[in-house]
């Protein structure tokens, strides 16, 4: 009772326990479902095709139906029933990793697939801890980091732990990864368990968010049904762009630089993770919805632009393989932490709509998922005379093109709507 008024009491001790909490929470999460890919499985393959690839093939179609069954779940989710879902859900992927490096080549990429079922559901849970708030980009700050950070600390943590325990098989670092923070991750769920329901201020400022009925989000998507498309294909090209490049980057780094040393991949997450907080924290300071809206828009195109003008400059030899990995590193977690955290919960307080985040994030998720299996397997069939590198070059200049057109007509769509709604009952304003 006393640390529940302590929270409520402090902004700045609300926002640091709640930054800290989503923070551990999702990294530890992410040592469950990534750390395997820092493996090569070398001279594996199933039907000419590399068994790394069947691998986080198979992990990212459970992930993926995660996703979908996510629109639900987490859309409907009632508060009371958050923490018993989230540690269920970590103890049946862990149990899945177990089964993964017991059971032989080439009959264990199926427990890749279970576990990869219930991770992708994580995300809303914690997130469903944040939204609603006058400080949401401010307590998401941890989330945000940890989806950028994670994959490239924990390939580094099991690469040099690989290198202590030789004797550990490349089936069965996964499991032992996951061991090893099974007890971090209860520590940092009991910690969201303890953070107070949104306030009245924060209700006013962001509207409330309830679980969804389907009347609701048949409501929703006829009113928003446009722009919510080109903000799904948007997004789903940066799932597709981010996991390529995370899901490869051993690869990749092979290609551009051969003497790569493991502590790279900590260090480009890491410059990426601190821009990353500072320009998504920052955003928490303007609470004029429809300013925060434009700038969110804003720091889209952007992105984009980094993305572009990276491999352009890396193509033509005027930056190195590590700027370039870093410049596509930033502006793909840039837009994909803007759409996951920011640009929705700014949409649903702006135009004060019926829906939680949640909702939305899983339909794009769920869409960008099925499209990063889908390039995986087309690599695998029909570009496999090119290389990692080559075709990471070639997908960004595509999102670059495509990203570019979703984002104008989205645009354009809300801001004539925008001007409608003023024109109807006055400025959308929550100040």
């Amino acid at each position: 009772m006393r640390l529940k008024e302590m929270l409520l009491r402090s902004n700045a001790f609300f926002i640091s326990w709640a930054v800290i909490a989503s923070f551990g929470t999702y990294f530890c999460m992410y040592a469950f479902r990534k750390p395997f890919s820092a493996g090569l499985y070398e001279g594996l393959e199933i039907g000419n095709i590399g068994y790394k690839a069947i691998l986080i093939i198979s992990q990212v179609a459970g992930y993926t139906l995660s996703k979908f069954a996510g629109i639900k779940v987490i859309s409907e989710l009632r508060h009371r029933s958050r923490i018993r879902l989230i540690i269920l859900l970590i103890l049946v992927a862990e149990a899945a990793l177990l089964l993964f490096g017991l059971v032989p080549f080439p009959y264990n990429f199926i427990f890749l697939f279970i576990n990869g079922l219930p991770l992708g559901i994580v995300y809303g849970i914690v997130f469903s801890f944040l939204e609603g708030r006058r400080f949401t980009e401010m307590l998401a700050l941890g989330l945000n980091i940890s989806v950028v950070v994670a994959s490239g600390i924990l390939k580094t943590i099991y690469i040099e732990l690989h290198g202590l325990f030789p004797v550990i098989s490349e089936f069965s670092m996964p499991f032992f990864m996951g061991l090893l923070f099974l007890p971090l991750f209860l520590i940092f769920v009991w910690m969201l368990s303890v953070i107070p329901e949104p306030n009245a201020e924060d209700i006013r400022l962001r509207t409330k968010r309830l679980p969804m009925t389907q009347e609701d989000k048949c409501a929703v998507m006829r009113q928003f049904g446009f722009p919510i498309v080109c903000l799904v294909l948007f997004y789903a090209s940066m799932v597709v762009l981010r996991d390529f490049r995370d899901n490869f980057t051993i690869e990749i780094w092979n290609e551009i630089d051969m003497h790569w040393a493991s502590s790279v991949l900590t260090t480009t997450e890491m410059i990426s993770g601190i821009i990353v907080l500072v320009i998504i924290g920052s955003l928490a300071f303007v609470r004029d919805n429809v300013k925060g809206f434009r700038l969110t828009n804003f720091i889209l195109f952007l992105s984009i632009c980094l993305i572009g003008s990276g491999t352009l400059l890396f193509q033509k030899a005027l930056v190195s393989g590590f700027l370039w990995m870093l410049l596509v590193g930033l502006g793909t977690f840039l837009a994909y932490t803007v759409l996951q955290t920011v640009i929705f919960d700014r949409m649903i307080a702006l135009f004060r709509i019926k829906a939680n985040a949640g909702f939305f994030i899983y339909i794009c998720e769920s869409i960008g998922y099925m499209g990063s299996a889908g390039l995986l397997l087309y690599k695998e069939f029909f570009m496999k005379e090119m290389n990692w590198s080559a075709v990471l070059m070639q997908f960004t200049y595509v999102q670059f093109f495509t990203g570019f057109l979703l984002l104008l007509a989205s645009n354009i769509f809300f801001e004539r709507y925008r001007q409608q709604k003023e024109s109807e009952s006055g400025p959308l304003q929550a100040v």
